[in-house]
């Protein structure tokens, strides 16, 4: 369809020099440039972004007010370690995040480089304020690859297949899937029988004044962008204040505006003792930042939690830009009118196209289910025309199977919008009139 030659060779390069593990591949797009929702490869084809970098560029590729920001502090001071010494853009930083997070308490922030140590770090700072030592998290979440992260989530087999044992002290419940419930209760009769779980554990073999904290996807991500009921997550919280737990939200991939809120916990109307930021913060550059409660951070003295590039001058300018450019361009309300408008024409699709399923989600957080004619997962379905999107000309990635990922940049416009859904449409008629070998599915393995 395209001219990939130059990405090919790309490709075949980083296979032959970079580790594998790096990487879950969709498809063989080299990217080289980009503005906007607008991305191009190698060869200089163009693409609209329905990933935006995993969840990670909310404000788009390249926006300039970013990349000037950028070019300003570059030009001033790259980075001195805030590990020693004391520099203003961290601080002005840590200040605004205080007011956009919830909650109207003091507050403070620990920053690292990505969502994996922000998750090590709430790790840290739950069991020193505690004096425990047990996380609750649950199964098929997934927080992050380093090792306490990593022993965090329950999703995987391939990333903790061979590299145990994993760290001590984690317990791993049912995520509320209603749709797929394992208990069969219907939503306007619930039990809650997955929280049951874990206050059964409490009773018979898991003290509740061991645990540290429950840390929790607000929306459960590469299960499948998964939205829990509000009351399951009300009589969580609640759990953990009966106990003295730490309620921990991981907001590394719906924070900074993503859900129609600045944080996607405050859909429930819960307000977190922990709050972990990272992928948008900066609008794709490294910085994570752990916002906690004052008392808690208090908790952990030097050097407890510092890493001599977290807070560099130049991610913590592109982070306070990133900011004012939410505020300025008004994306939080824009991510819930198009992601309104997203869901309303997938629902128009589904009447000719049936193998499209559920379709869920917050603002530009939007999982759309891909099945077969019994309605059951089809992965295949779903890896052959998240393929053949790229071919068309959209980024586009799916997780657990059969789950298209619909997080494109805050700033797409409505035309790119149309244009994009329009190329899923057709992609999904190659695949239904068999326009799609079996061969594209040897490198699009996606998520393992």
């Amino acid at each position: 369809m395209r001219d990939v030659s130059k990405s090919l060779d790309i490709v075949a390069r980083d296979e032959r020099f970079i580790a594998p593990s790096s990487r879950s591949p969709y498809y063989p797009f080299a990217v080289a440039s980009g503005s906007g929702s607008t991305l191009r490869d190698a060869d200089g084809n163009e693409y609209i972004d329905f990933a935006a970098g995993a969840a990670s560029l909310n404000t788009g590729t390249c926006h300039p007010r970013i990349v000037a920001a950028i070019k300003e502090q570059a030009e001033r001071l790259l980075c001195y370690t805030i590990g020693y010494m004391y520099e203003e853009s961290s601080v002005e930083l840590a200040e605004k995040l205080a007011q956009i997070t919830p909650g109207d308490f003091p507050k403070k922030t620990a920053y690292g480089l990505s969502g994996s140590d922000a998750i090590d770090g709430a790790i840290k700072f739950a069991r020193k304020y505690t004096g425990r030592s047990g996380v609750i998290t649950f199964k098929t979440a997934y927080h992050g690859a380093t090792y306490g992260a990593l022993s965090a989530s329950a999703i995987s087999l391939n990333m903790r297949r061979g590299i145990g044992p994993m760290l001590p002290g984690f317990h791993h419940f049912s995520y509320p899937q209603c749709a797929k419930c394992p208990w069969h209760e219907k939503p306007e009769s619930c039990s809650l029988a997955c929280l049951e779980e874990i206050k059964t554990a409490f009773s018979l073999y898991l003290p509740p004044d061991e645990v540290a904290a429950v840390i929790i996807e607000p929306i459960g991500g590469d299960i499948g962008l998964v939205v829990p009921p509000a009351r399951w997550v009300r009589e969580l919280a609640a759990l953990c204040r009966e106990h003295g737990i730490l309620f921990v939200s991981d907001e590394v991939q719906q924070g900074m505006g993503r859900t129609g809120k600045w944080f996607a916990i405050e859909h429930f109307g819960v307000v977190p003792d922990i709050i972990a930021i990272a992928k948008s913060l900066a609008s794709g550059m490294p910085l994570s930042a752990v916002v906690m409660r004052a008392e808690i951070a208090d908790s952990l003295r030097d050097p407890g939690h510092c890493i001599t590039l977290a807070a560099n001058a130049v991610c913590c300018r592109a982070a306070l830009e990133t900011i004012k450019i939410i505020e300025d361009e008004n994306l939080i309300e824009k991510s819930v009118r198009t992601g309104e408008n997203i869901k309303a024409k997938l629902a128009e699709m589904k009447k000719a196209l049936p193998l499209l399923g559920e379709t869920r989600g917050l603002g530009l957080t939007i999982a759309q289910e891909i099945v077969d004619e019994n309605g059951e997962p089809d992965r295949g379905a779903c890896a052959k025309i998240c393929y053949r999107c790229w071919e068309r000309g959209l980024i586009i990635t799916f997780l657990s199977d059969n789950v298209l990922r619909i997080q494109p940049p805050l700033v797409i416009t409505d035309e790119e919008t149309e244009r994009a859904l329009e190329i899923l449409r057709e992609s999904i008629e190659d695949y239904r009139n068999g326009l799609i070998g079996d061969e594209v599915l040897e490198f699009a393995r996606g998520w393992a």
